[in-house]
């Protein structure tokens, strides 16, 4: 019998998606992708197949799983499985250079941004983008690791040459452009099935621990935010909607970027401006905003698998 199959290799994060797919009776496996083999010689099983894989996976000392989702997706696809967060979102999630070209390629604006290899050239890139403040950030993102602001090139040259310097896991820093808010939150917009299911407004006063999940108080950490004064709660799921040209704006490079699951980040200036600076298909949700406004991510989540999965059986 066909069934869902989640491609995965933090289980504190899956739970949550297979406690609802129990919740509406789906078959379902896991595959732990922190080792393991792929047959190019065996044909894959029948089902429809879901890719949340996460870019800070090396944090939990399992470095090479997102280069073994990545085999184990190609083999899926060349075998024509139904395929969510494939092989193209995956590129996307471990790279921020990707993400940021995929979405400037679509028309939607993001930090300046410079990606360095080598010490001499992060300073360099920083002289280059012209900011009299700016943040250092690794390209495959994850629990903050490598983000800094600093207000003058001699602090990152110190930084850069000292021991407290970390070296990100693909060797690329990014240099990016400080976005000062005129207030204390972002924004993600949370998408499943390429479609808007909700908006939330998330708190930065404290810091910039950003990671929705309830096992996580720290993941992707980086947000280009100024410090200010404190706005509980942390997570806040918004009544209003987005503009609808900027819903259309991401759900059509969504669309285009083969990414099916997702939560997209963006703030404002103090001009309005706005700038979007993540896009995360790993995509965790915070289930006190959830509760407060009665939604579930992955509650909805499970009905996309559930029906993909019924509309397999009947082909």
């Amino acid at each position: 019998m066909s069934k869902i199959y989640i491609l995965h290799e933090n289980d504190d994060w899956t739970v949550h998606l297979t406690n609802r797919l129990e919740e509406l009776k789906l078959p379902y496996e896991t595959w732990h992708l922190d080792k393991g083999m792929v047959d190019l010689t065996a044909e894959p099983p029948e089902g429809v197949f879901y890719n949340r894989m996460s870019a800070s996976s090396h944090t939990r000392d399992h470095r090479f799983a997102p280069e073994l989702a990545g085999g184990v997706l190609s083999w899926l696809e060349m075998h024509n499985r139904t395929v969510f967060n494939g092989s193209q979102a995956l590129q996307l999630e471990i790279s921020k250079i990707n993400q940021y070209t995929a979405l400037e390629k679509n028309g939607i604006k993001t930090p300046k941004t410079i990606g360095a290899v080598g010490r001499d050239q992060i300073i360099e890139a920083a002289k280059k983008i012209g900011e009299s403040s700016f943040i250092t950030k690794h390209n495959r993102a994850g629990k903050g690791l490598g983000v800094q602001l600093f207000h003058s090139i001699d602090a990152l040259e110190t930084y850069v040459n000292s021991p407290e310097f970390e070296e990100p896991v693909d060797g690329i820093t990014l240099i990016q452009q400080y976005i000062q808010s005129p207030e204390p939150f972002i924004t993600r917009a949370e998408f499943v099935g390429g479609k808007l299911i909700y908006v939330v407004k998330v708190d930065t006063s404290e810091g910039f621990e950003l990671c929705p999940a309830d096992a996580c108080r720290i993941g992707d950490a980086f947000c280009p935010v100024g410090e200010e004064e404190e706005s509980p709660p942390m997570f806040e799921i918004m009544e209003e909607r987005m503009d609808t040209e900027q819903i259309a704006r991401y759900e059509n490079f969504l669309k285009n970027s083969g990414i099916d699951v997702a939560g997209i980040e963006f703030i404002r200036d103090i001009d309005g401006e706005i700038y979007t600076y993540d896009v995360n298909t790993n995509t965790n949700y915070n289930s006190e905003a959830e509760e407060k406004a009665d939604t579930y991510g992955m509650l909805e989540l499970a009905r996309f698998l559930g029906n993909a999965l019924e509309k397999e059986r009947l082909t």
